[in-house]
Formats: structure tokens, C-alpha cells, sequence
């Protein structure tokens, strides 16, 4: 079972684009799914995350915010899905 992993942006993020590429390295693609929400797109989200972007939700669960590495997101998704097999 994959994870679902929804990370929070908008263009022109520069930290947005660090978390992507740190996720990306994690060498661990198989485990998850992920989904890129661009909070300009509505204004609930846009007024939540608008000064905490990126926010990087797993599996419902806020897990990261504006900054994490590769490990850490590795570590994190690991247990995450442990949990659930």
C-alpha cells in the first residue's frame, strides 16, 4: 500500500522547489504517491498556508514544514507505512 503524500505550494516557491527535489532523491518512489496542491487555487488553503509554505502532509498527517532532507522524508514515509502493511 502506497502512501499518500500531499505537499502544499505555489509558484514561484523557492523552498517548494527544494522540498521537491529532496523528495525526489529519497530514492523511495515506490512507496508513496504525491500529490502538488497549489494553495493559490483556493482561498481556504491560500489563507491557511499562505506564510508556511511548503507543508508536506502524509497520509492526512502534517509531517514536514518549509524544510526537510532526503532522510528524514525517507524515515518518515517508512514508518508511516509500516504502520500499514
Amino acid at each position: 500500500m502506497k502512501a499518500q503524500v500531499i505537499l502544499y505550494t505555489k509558484p514561484g516557491c523557492h523552498l517548494c522547489e527544494v522540498m521537491k527535489r529532496e523528495i525526489a532523491s529519497a530514492g523511495c518512489d515506490e512507496l508513496f504517491v504525491l500529490e502538488e496542491i497549489n494553495i493559490e487555487n483556493d482561498p481556504e488553503l491560500f489563507a491557511r498556508f499562505r506564510f508556511d509554505i511548503p507543508v508536506l502532509f502524509i497520509n492526512g498527517t502534517q509531517a514536514f514544514q518549509h524544510r526537510l532532507t532526503a532522510d528524514t522524508f525517507r524515515e518518515a514515509l517508512t514508518r508511516v507505512v509500516k504502520r500499514f502493511c
